[in-house]
């Protein structure tokens, strides 16, 4: 009979953080949900010219913007644009990416990484794994949509 009280005080202190979790949804910012992990859209070029103002010299900056292939995952849809001016990366925005804590932390490592990178060879973000991974596809994708 001592032991009863303790037992089902212990047991209701153990079972209350189980009562009170809440999984993370994995929304994503478009309503897009296919649980897999594919590509579901393909990566669409644009390209705009901005010139000097010098009619002898040919514009040497040229911008060139890039969306990358949008690639669900389990946390939700990622996507990015990447800016291109001549063969430099020279911005890069999610255009899509799952409503996670860690994504949102994610997001301006890898952005900052593949700037510095010039490339999707880039590290992934601890805790963001997926995220990450689905980021250098899509930027991947862009890349290669860029020089086609």
């Amino acid at each position: 009979m001592k032991r009863v009280i303790p037992v089902l005080v212990l047991s209701v202190a153990g079972l209350i953080p189980v009562w009170r979790y809440e999984p993370s949804i994995g929304t994503t910012t478009s309503s897009a949900s296919t649980p897999t992990t594919e590509a579901v859209s393909t990566p669409t070029p644009t390209a705009t010219s901005s010139s000097s103002g010098s009619a002898s010299t040919p514009s040497a900056s040229t911008k060139k913007v890039v969306q990358g292939t949008a690639i669900n995952t389990s946390k939700g849809t990622v996507q990015v644009q990447v800016t291109f001016e001549g063969d430099k990366i020279s911005a890069v925005s999610m255009l899509q990416q799952p409503d996670h804590p860690q994504t949102t932390a994610a997001v301006p490592v890898l952005i900052e990484e593949t700037l510095k990178a010039q490339s999707s060879k880039i590290d992934t973000v601890s805790g963001a794994t997926i995220t990450s991974d689905a980021y250098v596809q899509s930027l991947q994708a862009a890349i290669d949509a860029k020089g086609a």
